[in-house]
């Protein structure tokens, strides 16, 4: 009876501490969804506030809108890191975010690219830019243009400059950027236009031109916690892309910081 007695006392006891133990963890531990252009930069940002903090963070990266449609349909995320205002704003009119956590983090630029072995060589895009012409034979590489945000803007650049209507015949949409930028990198569209970051972390592209800042809407980033989030260590990795440190890595890989940092 003694025997039994106490081994109900030690299942109750690790009854009792389980749930603590999985709070402990999970309290150490984030998930992150963030826009695909963010990779290389959020790798190393998020290896940094882990190697500060010894939480670990695990990012799924994707193209925006299937993020933003994947946490309303209920993925486990703690913070969101859009590339567009667009999507951030459709997680906050379905309460997907907690808005007071909401910022605008950074900025970026759309490139027109080509393979390295391309003879195609520096072009001034302007207004009557015939992209079509560029082409060729081939195929324009851009994302998704009715839901991916690069895509987005590149649909916004085109037919502010009058290329739309001959450009998008030839269009090869991509799932996301890094699909976009990898059509290129293996020479399977002769151009295409991604992220300036997108096209300075892979070799096998090289920039050709620049697409003028007026011709679309700017490029944002905000992040903000996710409404379902209850880490609290959500708090403190909002925080670190704030800080100092955050900025330099950022930068570093050619991203505009549009906050001021707070440490």
């Amino acid at each position: 009876m003694f025997r039994i007695a106490r081994l109900m006392i030690v299942a109750a006891l690790i009854a009792a501490i389980t749930p603590l133990v999985q709070a402990t963890a999970q309290d150490q531990s984030l998930t992150i969804f963030a826009a695909a252009s963010l990779k290389n930069a959020l790798d190393d940002v998020n290896a940094a506030f882990s190697n500060t903090t010894g939480v670990k963070v695990t990012t799924s990266y994707e193209a925006s809108s299937a993020l933003a449609t994947q946490i309303e349909a209920g993925a486990p995320a703690d913070v969101f890191v859009s590339a567009d205002l667009r999507w951030m704003d459709y997680a906050a009119d379905h309460n997907l975010i907690k808005p007071d956590t909401r910022v605008n983090l950074l900025g970026n630029r759309l490139v027109l690219i080509t393979p390295t072995s391309s003879k195609l060589d520096k072009v001034e895009i302007k207004k009557g830019f015939d992209i079509a012409r560029f082409a060729g034979d081939g195929r324009i590489a851009v994302a998704d243009v009715k839901a991916v945000p690069a895509g987005l803007y590149a649909k916004a650049a085109l037919t502010t400059l009058g290329a739309w209507d001959a450009a998008e015949p030839k269009l090869a949409q991509a799932m996301n950027v890094r699909a976009t930028l990898a059509f290129v990198a293996r020479d399977e569209t002769p151009i295409g236009i991604v992220y300036e970051t997108d096209a300075k972390i892979e070799p096998k592209v090289k920039i050709i031109g620049v697409f003028p800042d007026s011709s679309y809407p700017p490029v944002t980033y905000p992040v903000a916690a996710t409404a379902a989030s209850k880490s609290e260590q959500t708090p403190r990795y909002l925080s670190f892309l704030r800080t100092s440190t955050a900025k330099a890595i950022f930068e570093r890989y050619g991203f505009s910081y549009l906050i001021k940092p707070t440490s």
